[in-house]
């Protein structure tokens, strides 16, 4: 049984390997199907197992699985088989990093030589608290040469945050108040994209791809927290290979 996966389109090194998976291609029953690889959900336990086997065969070895925490810590892959973080990154091949998302953003790294690879939990409150740049500062190497691409998260019209969002951004960002737009009172629609590509320009990275994916909207690609509250997650993977 393959399963179906989303490989970024971006000008990756050769050794650079990266994929996303989407709900469809396992065995989870309902709210949490077809497949879910996320443990903390509610989902039999067999299920998630059957899932991340499923989700193994395409992978060199058993992601390094994060107990995520809308925070900014970033974790060493290859020293740690896991940890509470919402990134990690690596260098030694074969060594998978991996992220869970349901409508926060998930943000793939790599840079030019292909010596390192991150993979990033940026849901609002790690994007304003700055888990991107830290991720970027944990590589090491020069941020001009880092390129990140952006997975499937919550689109600009179906992200509707309060005015204390914006002003979690703008604090930080200058030019963070052209993400949001006026929506029902005071309620705003924030544009997660764009907040992203802010960051990562404000830590130098100017080589962004991907974005665009809506999961709220795609309903029958992608797992949505905001649409269904109980779901699956999508898991967001990134490794070297030999």
């Amino acid at each position: 049984m393959s399963l179906p996966l989303i490989r970024p389109d971006w000008p990756a090194p050769a050794r650079v390997q990266a994929c996303v998976t989407t709900r469809l291609g396992g065995v989870s029953a309902a709210p949490f199907g077809a497949f879910n690889p996320a443990g903390h959900v509610g989902d039999d336990p067999a299920a998630v197992a059957q899932n991340r086997t499923l989700l193994r065969a395409a992978l060199p070895a058993e992601p390094v699985w994060l107990d995520q925490v809308h925070g900014c810590d970033v974790i060493d892959a290859d020293a740690a088989a896991g940890g509470t973080a919402d990134a990690s990154l690596a260098r030694r091949p074969g060594r998978v990093c991996a992220v869970l998302t349901a409508d926060c953003l998930p943000v793939l790294m790599c840079d030019a030589q292909g010596a390192t690879v991150a993979a990033v939990h940026a849901g609002w409150r790690g994007l304003a608290g700055g888990v991107l740049e830290n991720a970027v500062a944990r590589m090491g190497c020069e941020p001009c040469g880092v390129m990140a691409w952006l997975g499937p998260a919550i689109g600009p019209a179906a992200f509707e945050v309060g005015p204390e969002v914006r002003a979690a951004f703008t604090a930080r960002l200058p030019d963070a108040g052209a993400a949001f737009h006026p929506g029902r009172g005071d309620r705003l629609h924030a544009d997660i994209y764009l907040l992203a590509r802010l960051a990562l320009a404000g830590a130098g990275v100017t080589e962004v791809f991907g974005g665009g994916l809506c999961t709220v909207t795609q309903a029958g690609l992608f797992h949505s927290f905001r649409r269904d509250g109980r779901c699956g997650r999508m898991a967001s993977l990134i490794w070297l290979r030999e």
